[in-house]
């Protein structure tokens, strides 16, 4: 599989290289809504990416996004090949993640969707790079495009972290199994019996 490179990168040395992909003969094993199914027992954070052309804001929900590096601070998220969103983010080398809290269902269902302007019904400021964060939000993390990787039908984004949102106690909004869901907190008494790692065990 060839490298796709864009014909205007979007930040000094962010550059695409491919993913190998499963062999096209063990792929077609795999049924697609199968795959969907099973995938999705497991249970993920709901996520705003947005950015801005310089002329209006752009936006989608996103739930492929995770932490990657401390050392340099980097994340990631994975769009379709087909987003037009991610044709933004790509061009301008900017984004923002807005990591959504429990009661915002319905900010995700609008980012989740085509069409309409979906910042219309959506109070915003901007991130220092100029990307929307979202009222609401649990907390934000503001990047610039690192590295673009192909990967199937999708894109593997790498974004360096240049500015945080402040933490929040607030619960997130969760989705699992084709449905929204919430945490629900721990009792003290079940905290001290489960052996959680350490802090520095995780990203």
């Amino acid at each position: 599989m060839g490298t796709r490179l864009f014909s205007r990168r979007p930040s000094a040395g962010a550059v695409v290289t491919p993913v190998t992909e499963v062999s096209p003969d063990s792929a077609a094993e795999i049924d697609a809504a199968r795959f969907r199914t099973v995938l999705g027992h497991f249970c993920t954070g709901v996520a705003v990416v947005t950015g801005h052309d310089g002329e209006a804001p752009v936006g989608f929900a996103c739930q492929s996004f995770a932490a990657l590096s401390l050392d340099p601070p980097l994340v990631l998220f994975c769009p379709a090949k087909t987003s037009r969103t991610w044709a933004v983010l790509a061009e301008s080398g900017r984004f923002a993640v807005n990591v959504l809290s429990e009661d915002q269902q319905e900010v995700s269902a609008v980012f989740g969707a085509r069409g309409a302007d979906k910042f219309a019904s959506i109070d915003w400021t901007p991130a220092p790079s100029g990307s929307p964060l979202l009222a609401g939000a649990l907390t934000w993390i503001d990047c610039t495009l690192e590295a673009v990787h192909e990967a199937g039908d999708h894109y593997v984004v790498v974004g360096r972290v240049t500015a945080l949102g402040e933490p929040s106690d607030d619960r997130p909004l969760l989705f699992h199994r084709g449905r929204y869901t919430v945490t629900e907190p721990v009792t003290d008494a079940l905290a001290a019996l489960m052996p959680w790692p350490r802090p520095d065990d995780w990203l």
